[in-house]
């Protein structure tokens, strides 16, 4: 291509021009799609999910815990920086509930299902599970990761009508 400037004819490569273009759209939409892909990642992460850890298996299980029955736990429960909010122990007076029924956190109800008599668990519960963005003032903070130490001491199992 050619232009005038002043009195003279100047050569401009326009094809270098469209080709910088070109890749420059291309750069762009490449680092758009990885920040895409980031803040996918990130919205992800901050869905944690429950964890589960075994931490005193028992050899003879005859029962399993499942959803409708009464258990009897002993538990410690602490924030993510080792602050204890609760526990059972110190008055040594277990806590009894129905498992799968809603009257305890959904981290509990999904936590302590197939827990055998004696069996010791630790569960790190996300917000989503435990208490949410309210929280439970003013021990626990809102959307605050849960952390409990539990011990199943018995079943009772509801006969099946």
């Amino acid at each position: 291509m050619r232009l005038r400037k002043g009195g003279s004819t100047v050569e401009v490569d326009s094809g270098g021009a469209a080709r910088r273009d070109m890749r420059l759209s291309w750069v762009l939409a490449v680092l758009s799609i990885c920040l895409n892909a980031l803040a996918t990642a990130a919205g992800a992460e901050g869905k944690r999910k429950l964890q589960i850890g075994v931490k005193k298996r028992v050899d003879h299980c005859p029962i399993k815990s499942r959803k409708g029955d009464v258990l009897h736990m002993h538990y410690t429960g602490k924030l993510e920086d080792g602050t204890e909010f609760d526990s059972s122990l110190p008055q040594n007076q277990p806590f009894v509930f129905s498992l799968g029924t809603g009257q305890v956190i959904k981290g509990w109800d999904q936590g302590l299902l197939g827990m055998c008599e004696g069996e010791k668990r630790k569960l790190v519960i996300p917000s989503e599970l435990g208490y949410g963005e309210r929280g439970a003032p003013p021990k626990i903070p809102g959307g605050a990761t849960l952390v409990f130490e539990v011990e199943l001491l018995k079943i009772e199992r509801r006969s099946e009508l």
